[in-house]
């Protein structure tokens, strides 16, 4: 009786201190006051934050993933991410996403790609311009139109906005992005438990987005706890905290907007 208690009080403790450990990042940002709270939807700021070149002074084409805080808060844990494509001598950009209040979930349609989302700056995570943009964007547009779940989303742990990008990266072979580590969904995998990483540098196995392991070059070694993301970084040392994101080195070239053209 004695080593059952003592070992029940071992479990409580230690779930205790996990659930901390994931939580104190997204208290972290809302203490700080880093995140907006009580804003007003159709009031938050969508302007263009110029990170996208305007399609007449960029005729070759080009693809562009980013990232944003979610809005309210949301934003405290994680991020909401979507797709530019813009194909040489288009005049406009066509931006992929997912959005919960709609169904199908799925939005294909010309918009600004940088556009600030409903408060949060924009962070451009990669690009691919010139040849390997316009080998990837029929990809794209392939794996958009098959994306599984229309019908379904979840804030957490998925399908949601970085469930949809993340598989559309996998399935577009020249595509590569390091999420950020904020970037809640982006391991729940759709029919499967093994995939390959989003970076392309290495493999991850999930259940359900709740619990999983990723080991990659790019997003170095990352747990999956209850839908949120510890991990460190070995090649670029930095920590990857739930809510906070990266702590040290900035992340690869994937995420610079390094692509080049070919």
């Amino acid at each position: 009786m004695h080593r059952a208690i003592k070992k029940s009080l071992w479990l409580t403790v230690s779930l205790a201190v996990v659930l901390v450990l994931l939580l104190a990042g997204p208290a972290y940002m809302l203490a700080s006051q880093r995140i907006e709270l009580g804003g007003v939807w159709s009031q938050a700021d969508r302007s263009s934050a110029e990170l996208a070149p305007a399609p007449s002074a960029h005729p070759e084409a080009l693809v562009q993933v980013y990232a944003a805080r979610a809005f309210d808060w949301r934003g405290a844990f994680g991020v909401h991410t979507w797709i530019a494509t813009k194909p040489a001598g288009a005049t406009h950009y066509q931006v992929h996403q997912v959005l919960g209040w709609r169904r199908p979930t799925v939005s294909s349609r010309p918009d600004a790609p940088d556009r600030a989302w409903y408060g949060s700056a924009p962070t451009l995570l990669t690009e691919l311009r010139g040849k390997a943009a316009e080998r990837a964007i029929p990809e794209i547009r392939e794996a958009v139109a098959a994306y599984p779940v229309t019908d379904r989303y979840r804030v957490w742990p998925g399908p949601n906005s970085n469930t949809f990008v993340a598989w559309v990266v996998r399935r577009v072979p020249g595509l590569h992005v390091d999420f950020p580590p904020t970037a809640v969904g982006k391991d729940y995998l759709l029919n499967s438990i093994v995939a390959e990483a989003p970076s392309g540098t290495g493999y991850q196995v999930s259940l359900g987005g709740l619990l999983g392991l990723t080991v990659a070059y790019d997003e170095g070694v990352e747990w999956q706890l209850m839908g949120l993301t510890l991990g460190v970084d070995i090649a670029r040392p930095a920590l990857k905290l739930p809510g906070i994101g990266r702590l040290g080195m900035a992340s690869s070239e994937h995420t610079k907007g390094g692509g080049e053209a070919e």
